[in-house]
């Protein structure tokens, strides 16, 4: 595994480093192609004295992405590797019922390059719409079902994606009422 480990008002010390690896690491267990799969791993301090970790490992089939705020930065670190590791069993359930005849499910965990950009813009007088932030990313063949899982494990509240069935873009969104839409074009 590729680590990209930063750290925001904190200095990623080598002791650190290495537990963030060992920890995380853990995970290997569920990749195929383990040297190739990266992982970046954001460190935080704040004013308060209260540690933020946040880690992405982006995958073909599924973006694994996992969040925690605790006053110990080392307890942070435990508890976002457990809940990564209950995101790829959640996952692997879901697509193991819809795959049970397709063979191994080994591929959907191999790695894959994410591009992300942040470009600056130009201000206009109207920040209401101002782009703050620029993502690009593959969007990947899926019904509705397995985008609504990658929303959910996501924390996102809408998901893009390409339907499998018909090629073309479709955007599954949660609504107010706790249900699922759909979006797709003509």
């Amino acid at each position: 595994m590729n680590y990209n480990i930063r750290g925001e008002n904190i200095e990623v010390t080598p002791a650190l480093r290495e537990y963030v690896e060992k920890k995380i690491g853990k995970l290997e267990k569920y990749f195929n192609h383990t040297p190739d799969a990266n992982v970046h791993v954001n460190l935080k301090v704040y004013h308060d004295k209260t540690s933020k970790v946040e880690v992405t490992i982006p995958m073909p089939n599924l973006v694994l992405r996992a969040e925690e705020r605790k006053d110990d930065m080392y307890a942070a670190i435990d508890t976002i590797t457990d809940k990564l590791e209950r995101q790829i069993r959640k996952h692997k359930t879901k697509v193991n019922r819809k795959f049970r005849t397709n063979g191994s499910t080994a591929e959907l965990f191999a790695p894959v390059a994410v591009e992300e950009q942040a470009e600056p813009v130009v201000e206009e007088e109207d920040h209401e719409l101002e782009i703050v932030r620029n993502k690009r990313f593959d969007l990947k063949p899926m019904d509705s079902e397995e985008a609504i899982l990658q929303m959910n494990l996501l924390g996102h509240n809408f998901f893009v994606y390409t339907n499998a069935e018909t090629n073309k873009t479709n955007v599954v969104y949660k609504r107010k009422d706790g249900r699922y839409g759909l979006i797709e074009p003509n």
